[in-house]
């Protein structure tokens, strides 16, 4: 699977925040016309909401695990999702718009981690990899870059991923299947502003 190209991460962000506007301001829901080849291409994506002060603050994130949608419909549904339908939050308001620095993260595809529940540690590089915890109807998610804000290793990462599936914690020892993936972060460096890709190994 291809990395999306500066210009084409830039778009991708680009077109989160005009989802975002034009749901939030007119009742609109665009649609994904005139975009590069690869937002025609089925990809897993993720849009994350900051609010900006001295620490970012989230304000909503949501996305689609698995390549199910051409990316640049992909991009549209989860930046509106975020905005609106996170139920840790209360639904952006219109005058919020100009105060949200927004990331979008490309997923490749995840892959299950084939090992001994003792030996899935190993098998995960913080800054690299994010996660997926699964087991009956209970799955959650964290991104590469939680890992890496929070301080976690990896053995914590598991253990926060099982507990957003509404797990315990070492269900991850238990019995749990954990798959991971990679993303391929765009962020805005202040609210509409200049955006740039961001590189975790270089935060850790």
């Amino acid at each position: 699977m291809s990395m999306l190209t500066k210009s084409e991460g830039e778009l991708a962000v680009r077109l989160a925040r005009k989802a975002i506007e034009e749901c939030l301001k007119n009742k609109i829901k665009i649609k994904p016309d005139s975009l590069p080849a690869v937002f025609k291409e089925n990809r897993g994506v993720f849009v994350t909401l900051n609010i900006k002060t001295d620490i970012k603050e989230l304000r909503g994130c949501i996305g689609r695990p698995y390549p199910v949608m051409p990316l640049g419909e992909a991009v549209i549904l989860s930046a509106i999702n975020a905005a609106r339908e996170d139920p840790r939050f209360y639904p952006v308001e219109p005058d919020e718009i100009d105060e949200l620095v927004i990331e979008v993260t490309v997923l490749t595809v995840p892959k299950l981690i084939k090992a001994k529940p003792k030996d899935i540690p190993d098998r995960i590089v913080i800054g690299k990899d994010g996660l997926i915890v699964a087991t009956g109807r209970c799955q959650g998610l964290l991104l590469p870059q939680v890992a890496v804000e929070h301080g976690f290793d990896c053995t914590e990462f598991l253990c926060q991923t099982c507990m957003k599936a509404g797990l315990m914690p070492d269900a991850w020892l238990n019995g749990a299947e954990v798959y991971s993936f990679e993303g391929q972060i765009f962020e805005e460096i202040k609210p509409g502003g200049e955006i740039r890709e961001k590189v975790l190994s270089e935060e850790c």
